[in-house]
């Protein structure tokens, strides 16, 4: 398995919390979303301005919870790509406690590349494939 080249910090809120008081289980599909925003802005994919210049609609969400997160706790979700396919890629995400380096949570999102002016599917464009080539250390697109 390659390792994560692109980890962001997450501050969890009170508003995060559910009546057990640890995280809601439905925030942590939020947390994973915030960390491919900021994927996308880092690599230059995505300005972070006009959300109909996103490029990107969600497909399908798989996440294990593996322990549940509570209000102090220092967590960062751990990011890559893994593949590219014509009109999709695959995220994979690790929700991990900072302190202890346990993984709290994983997930696997398929994102479409997607023109939303027009309404439809696009290829992924190659300057992505290669910005995410080259960030992730493949020798070939995956």
């Amino acid at each position: 398995m390659s390792t994560f080249h692109f980890i962001y910090p997450i501050q969890i809120r009170y508003g995060d919390l559910d009546p057990q008081w640890h995280v809601n289980n439905a925030r942590f599909v939020t947390y994973l979303e915030q960390a491919r925003f900021a994927y996308l802005v880092e690599l230059g994919l995505f300005d972070g301005k006009g959300f109909f210049d996103l490029g990107l609609i969600v497909a399908d969400v798989h996440l294990v919870y593996l322990m549940q997160i509570e209000l102090r706790q220092n967590i960062q979700v751990a990011l890559r790509v893994s593949r590219i396919g014509n009109k999709s890629m695959v995220f994979e995400h690790q929700i991990q406690d900072q302190d202890t380096g346990d993984i709290l949570a994983t997930g696997e999102i398929v994102m479409v590349a997607y023109d939303y002016h027009a309404h439809k599917t696009i290829p992924v464009p190659d300057h992505w494939r290669e910005k995410i080539k080259q960030f992730e250390q493949w020798e070939e697109i995956k």
